[in-house]
């Protein structure tokens, strides 16, 4: 053989060597493809909080427990979501799931409100505007989850999801116009899915009953929702949606929707709008239900539930979110 032909195959040879190693060390997000086969497109990390391609963010946090904004790297805010969100000792894959989905949820809030309602703070720890945060409970297995995904997102269609997540969803999860009387579009990868949970868990999540007083529900209604019942003599479920949650609730002259109701009596009261029971008693108006939380996404004990059966943090996650994909944007 020719020397010019030796040097011909070696040079080949180290081509393709050179162009394999290229295509391995550019890691997930790159090779990620999409239906069609083209690459994966990625989202864009809001610009306020980006410290450019590949580096991992940092958030303006409002503590609300120190009443003031902390500087922290996105990671260490994930970190305590985790740890506020499902117990610790939990499956791995289980705390897995909910660090992309943390992830996920504080880069698409940013990107949809552009900040937090506290001055100055891209996002609190006021479980009522975003997520719980508990940095106490932080443990080494949840120090692992975090980075074990670090920088993994969920995407659709190469925008960030609504990574909506919730306690225990009774066995079937909502739809977000059922769960959250959501005012948008519904999102197409948000879909009803039996969930392994409704066996499972403690009563007050997997099951739950509350008395509530006449008087105490007529004044609430009217405070936040601005309908006034009326002498409330009667109550009833009207109208339920694909997961039979309900979604149109009479009580008195008035008819609100399941999810305002529950946020106008107490979420940690009515813990969801999945009703098995309303009825009046006496001066009393007694509901029953299942689950704990909207219902919406990905349910926690449910997760956990699948992770015991040996489901990974992605097979998890697309079994909630329809249609998603699982991208890497820093290392």
């Amino acid at each position: 053989m020719k020397k010019s032909s030796v040097f011909r195959m070696i040079f080949i040879f180290v081509l393709v060597a050179l162009i394999i190693a290229l295509g391995f060390s550019t890691g997930c997000t790159i090779r990620q493809k999409s239906k069609g086969g083209s690459p994966q497109s990625l989202p864009k990390i809001p610009e306020k909080i980006s410290k450019g391609e590949n580096k991992e963010p940092e958030l303006k946090v409002y503590v609300v427990k120190d009443k003031k904004i902390d500087q922290m790297k996105l990671e260490d805010y994930v970190a305590g979501v985790v740890a506020g969100e499902v117990e610790n000792y939990w499956e791995p894959e289980t705390l897995a799931a909910q660090a992309i989905l943390a992830r996920t949820y504080v880069l698409e809030f940013i990107k949809d409100k552009g900040g937090s309602k506290y001055q100055g703070a891209d996002i609190s720890t006021d479980f009522e505007e975003a997520q719980a945060w508990n940095p106490d409970n932080i443990n080494e297995n949840i120090k692992k989850a975090v980075e074990s995904t670090r920088g993994m997102v969920v995407t659709y269609q190469g925008d960030f999801i609504k990574a909506w997540f919730h306690s225990h969803s009774g066995g079937m999860t909502a739809t977000a116009k059922e769960g959250l009387n959501f005012k948008g579009e519904e999102p197409p990868y948000i879909q009803v899915v039996k969930s392994p949970d409704e066996n499972v868990g403690p009563e007050g999540k997997r099951v739950w009953r509350y008395e509530f007083g006449k008087d105490e529900v007529r004044r609430l209604i009217k405070e936040k929702l601005g309908q006034d019942t009326g002498e409330i003599n009667e109550v009833a479920v009207v109208e339920r949606g694909p997961s039979g949650r309900a979604v149109k609730i009479k009580i008195g002259n008035a008819v609100v929707h399941g999810a305002d109701l529950r946020s106008a009596l107490d979420p940690l009261k009515m813990r969801s709008n999945l009703i098995t029971s309303l009825r009046i008693e006496g001066n009393r108006i007694v509901m029953e239900g299942k689950g704990f939380g909207h219902g919406v996404g990905l349910s926690q004990w449910g997760a956990n539930e699948m992770a015991k059966q040996g489901k990974k943090a992605e097979d998890i996650i697309k079994y909630y979110f329809k249609g998603v994909e699982i991208v890497k944007l820093w290392n």
